[in-house]
This record gives structure tokens, sequence and C-alpha cells, in this order.
């Protein structure tokens, strides 16, 4: 069925979105598409999670569009203290990773959609409407994957190994992957270099591998960063 974009089948009130991208350039296209629609309203931005996070408590929009990949907080840590501080914001993700332990780990903190970026603007405008109504909104790619994974599986969730991490290992695992040093994270952690390293020994024991290659591998397959310090998620 095709959308309705007669302003006179719209709410009297505009759905509020807070946008949250560590690409400005991303920002300015997202943003650029949803102002043509006067029943949506763009209330701020966030490069990161913690300005995300901020934002969200300021301006109270009704919907986040989430990047997963943002510095400091990936999203499933971003959605799950948004349901404890500010549960009235529901999450759309916005994406290109196709990953369906991410997709897990999304669900269970509380997404309510999951697009990616390569949606058109009717499918991201849909969702959003959708999302605000009450209801879910997936991708098709997304929605076809989640499903067979479900069929394979009988419906049991797979266990992500980075949830046997602590949140400061996986503070520590995030900033390795980007490819900080001990020092690097020592220095934006707080810590000594001496506990980095214990906590580096612990993560490559947890997670089974022997390098800093096998642990931004993991980071990236599992939404901790992106593909690249440069490239969008």
């Amino acid at each position: 069925m095709a959308r309705k974009t007669d302003s006179a089948d719209r709410s009297a009130r505009k759905i509020r979105l807070l946008l949250a991208d560590d690409h400005p350039v991303v920002r300015r296209g997202i943003e650029a598409c949803l102002c043509k629609y006067k029943h949506l309203e763009v209330v701020g931005e966030a490069a990161d999670g913690r300005e995300a996070l901020r934002k969200v408590k300021e301006l109270n929009p009704d919907i986040l569009l989430l990047d997963i990949g943002l510095p400091d907080m990936d999203g499933v840590a971003v959605t799950e203290q948004l349901k404890r501080e500010a549960p009235n914001t529901k999450v759309v993700v916005l994406t290109m990773r196709r990953n369906i332990e991410t997709l897990q780990r999304l669900v269970q903190a509380g997404i309510r959609g999951y697009l990616l970026k390569d949606a058109s603007p009717d499918e991201i405008i849909n969702a959003i409407e959708a999302v605000y109504a009450g209801d879910v909104s997936f991708s098709p790619d997304v929605a076809k994957m989640a499903l067979h994974q479900y069929v394979t599986t009988g419906g049991r969730v797979t266990p992500s190994p980075i949830e046997k991490l602590t949140d400061r290992e996986r503070e520590v695992l995030k900033l390795i992957a980007e490819g900080c040093s001990n020092k690097d994270v020592a220095r934006a952690l707080n810590l000594s270099v001496r506990t980095v390293e214990t906590h580096r020994e612990r993560i490559m024991r947890k997670l089974q591998v022997h390098n800093a290659a096998g642990l931004t591998k993991i980071a990236i397959a599992h939404g901790l960063v992106s593909i690249g310090s440069g490239d969008s998620d």
C-alpha cells in the first residue's frame, strides 16, 4: 500500500526526531530527506553516544534515529540506557550492518526499528510513522534474516561472545579495535597502563583470540566499531 503524503491525513502533532550519527554528511542527508515532510521535525543531532543520551533528555524526541557505530558507546549501550532513563523515546537503528548477532542484541535492548542505510526515503518515513504509532519496523532484508535465524535455531537466541565482557572490558576492546595503543587506552579511560594490559589479557582469554587483529574483527562483527575510521555505518 502506498504511503499517504497529503498533510490532511497527518496528525496535527509533528513527530519529533533526533539524529545520531558520527558522520556529518550522513546527518545532513537524512535531515534533507526528512525536512520535506511537514509532519516530521528534526529537533537535534548528536555525533556520539553520550551526546545522544544527553540530547534525548534535553529535547525529549519521539524517535531517535541511531547509528550503531557511534564513538564512545555502541548502539546497544545507548538503547539500554534510554530504555531505563527515557522510555518514551523510541529507537530506530539506521545502519549498513546485516549482522544477526548485532540485531539480536539490539532487539533485546529495546529497539523498535532496524533500517539499512540504502533504504529509500519512503521506507524511512514509513518506518518512522509505524514506530511512532506503536508498531515495529524492520528492513525487508533484515526481517528475512531474522526469520531465517528463528527457523534454523528453533527460536533460540545465539549468545554473543561480547556478552562475556564487562562494561569496562567493552570500552577497552572498542578503543583497541579503533587502533589505540595501551597508553592511548589508559589515557582515554584514566587507567594505568598495567590495568589496561590486564583488561586486554582478560578480553583475549574470554574471546579466545590472540592478537589485536582478532579483537578488531570481533568488535566490527558485533557493532562496537566501524570498518575503518572514516567509513559510514
